[in-house]
């Protein structure tokens, strides 16, 4: 146990969290990124990026590699660890950690990102890992030549149903209701892919098994008919809720649980930023995320300038 103080203290490897990693050590001023797991965020579990500045095509860690070694390169300290809580002492803002080390600095920058949504159906949790999945690139390989079934509607789950057809027979995209929420661009791909098939206005009732996902029970919300279908696996991806509560005093929310800030990306809290995911905003893209990522830490530079002067 140890406390270690700097001048900014990131939460969160994502690309918003990465990005103020950059702007901050290039300011000179003390930074350091806390990442629980390997930074990058989501992106490092995406298997094509297509919208973002500068790249047609690249893929979630090869981009998440390159804002790692770009932020590296000014200076940024990286830490391999979990943030438990986050809090304040007079004008400093603290963050304590799973290993009981304790960083003490002049701001925090939020970029904690969420967890994803459970369907709550019985067999989900027993078979988390042995069919069930809510990341494809991490799992998709396992089930070469099988059909896998895909529960969403928005354009996570239309995009990595597609991503899905590289490894299954068939790839059933199941939605409660009778339309996708996707972008129009990405839905007009998934109809035109032979391997997409979609059930619609139908939820999931259950995820049945032995060893592993064998099958669903399925229920169509209008008529309230059953039926069941044989899958290898079933990958979730209906929404997530942000890793939002972590902060002692806390932060004023929105509904969603999204930490509300301003222009500065400034929290109702003096001297805690957010940025990307966790943040409430109207679209969540990578871009968004850099963009909150420079301003929290042109921001959070500018505390600290103030207050040492």
């Amino acid at each position: 146990m140890a406390e270690k103080e700097y001048d900014i203290i990131i939460v969160g490897g994502g690309p918003g969290g990465l990005t103020s990693g950059l702007y901050g050590a290039r300011a000179n001023v003390r930074t350091v990124l806390i990442e629980k797991y390997m930074p990058g965020g989501q992106i490092a579990k995406t298997d094509e990026i297509e919208d973002y500045p500068g790249f047609e095509m690249i893929s979630g860690p090869e981009l998440a590699m390159k804002m790692t070694e770009h932020a590296k390169k000014f200076g940024l300290e990286i830490v391999s660890d979990e943030v438990t809580e986050v809090y304040c002492e007079g004008e400093d803002r603290l963050a304590a950690t799973a290993s009981g080390d304790r960083y003490r600095g002049k701001a925090v920058i939020l970029s904690t990102g969420g967890s994803p949504n459970l369907l709550n159906v019985p067999g989900e949790k027993e078979f988390s890992g042995r069919g069930v999945s809510y990341c494809a690139i991490c799992d998709g390989n396992f089930f070469k030549n099988q059909i896998i079934a895909v529960v969403g509607g928005g354009d996570a789950a239309v995009e990595e149903a597609m991503f899905l057809t590289k490894f299954g027979s068939k790839v059933i995209l199941i939605h409660r209701r009778d339309q996708l929420r996707a972008q129009k661009i990405i839905q007009e791909r998934a109809f035109r892919n032979p391997k997409m098939e979609f059930i619609w206005d139908t939820v999931v009732e259950s995820i049945n098994g032995d060893t592993r996902v064998t099958s669903l029970t399925l229920k169509h919300v209008k008529t309230g008919e059953k039926s069941t279908v044989d899958v290898g696996a079933i990958f979730i991806f209906i929404g997530f809720v942000p890793n939002s509560n972590i902060v002692r005093e806390g932060v004023e929310k929105d509904s969603g649980g999204y930490i509300i800030t301003d222009a500065r990306m400034e929290t109702s809290v003096k001297g805690i930023y957010a940025c990307g995911d966790v943040r409430a905003q109207l679209v969540r893209q990578i871009t968004n995320a850099v963009g909150d990522g420079t301003t929290a830490a042109m921001a959070a530079e500018k505390r600290i300038e103030e207050l040492k002067g």
